[in-house]
């Protein structure tokens, strides 16, 4: 039994290094200054009628192979036990959607973050780590720490951090990581008023440089943290039928305030069982040129049919925050 871990440990290191092989970004340090650089006009409108890049589960570019498997299926959890070094690697594929770290995807244009925060199932410490299908190797804190010192370089960008799920977390620890955002951010945090009033020069203005949305009815006790932010999810590994949905929400018409529209595709287990050499990375990249002729269609702004936040799967790859971004041009 200790011999087939070891293997099974080597094999899943093996997958990891394979699997680390990144792209060279195509966007670095292109839009690290986007928000100080949009014409003056655009300085009084509110940030949710702008046209602003995000990245979908932003923070697996870090899974841990050998961290708990997150998932209430009992199959999965069953062959997880029994043959680890084919389940954690087919996992780990399907789950990573992106290859740069939180400082290279600022330097890249992104604005909003979709972080899935957890507490690890039997871990004794109060850590808390990000999770998409498995935790991750970095902490939330350390992430923070991350946006903090970037933000102290940039003091013109504002970020939008989406504190979402939050799974296995006890009341205490939804107080003791709501402190933490608070110690870290501090005076940079923007405090919850009207969306109007969320303009870049008023941001300026106060030095506020962080929006924190917290998808737990806590929230309410704490002007530093906003409600959940809606996401528009397809549910779906087909692109024309994620924009068959969008466009389907757009006749609908946009929330009042911050709102993201996903545009990431999802597996199922069938899909995965019917591409086990696949992985999300092979899935996204050719639907990609489809899904930005779309979104080169769309508008920013405060219509009906307006998009806010725009996030995707592997910012890096270049196609995504160009075209989210050109959205701001019909604005002036």
């Amino acid at each position: 039994m200790v011999n087939k871990w070891i293997s099974c440990s080597q094999k899943m290191a093996d997958s990891r290094k394979k699997e680390q092989i990144t792209f060279p970004s195509l966007l670095q340090n292109r839009f690290a200054h986007w928000m100080s650089d949009l014409p003056e006009k655009l300085w009084d409108m509110s940030l949710c009628n702008l046209a602003i890049p995000g990245s979908h589960d932003s923070m697996s570019y870090c899974l841990d192979l050998c961290s708990p498997v997150k998932t209430s299926d009992k199959i999965l959890k069953y062959l997880d036990y029994v043959m680890p070094c084919i389940t954690r690697p087919e996992i780990y594929r399907w789950c990573k959607t992106q290859e740069s770290g939180v400082t290279q995807q600022l330097e890249e244009g992104v604005r909003f973050f979709d972080l899935r925060i957890a507490h690890k199932p039997n871990d004794a410490s109060e850590h808390l780590y990000f999770v998409h299908g498995i935790y991750t190797t970095v902490t939330v804190q350390d992430a923070f720490n991350e946006f903090g010192e970037w933000l102290e370089t940039h003091p013109k960008e504002v970020v939008i951090l989406a504190c979402r799920f939050l799974e296995g977390m006890t009341e205490q620890q939804h107080y003791q990581l709501i402190q933490k955002i608070i110690n870290t951010f501090g005076a940079k945090l923007c405090l919850k008023t009207s969306v109007d009033q969320v303009t870049l020069r008023k941001l300026w203005e106060l030095g506020c440089q962080v929006i924190i949305s917290y998808d737990d009815i806590i929230a309410k006790e704490y002007p530093e943290l906003w409600p959940g932010i809606p996401y528009w999810w397809a549910d779906t590994y087909n692109a024309e039928s994620l924009v068959h949905y969008l466009e389907t929400q757009k006749q609908v018409g946009r929330p009042d305030g911050f709102f993201v529209a996903g545009m990431n595709l999802t597996e199922d287990w069938w899909y995965i069982v019917t591409h086990l050499y696949s992985s999300l990375k092979k899935l996204t990249f050719p639907n990609y040129p489809y899904l930005c002729d779309w979104i080169k269609k769309q508008c920013a702004g405060p219509g009906k049919p307006c998009f806010n936040i725009i996030a995707g799967d592997f910012i890096g790859a270049g196609y995504l925050v160009p075209v989210v971004l050109d959205l701001n041009r019909k604005l002036i």
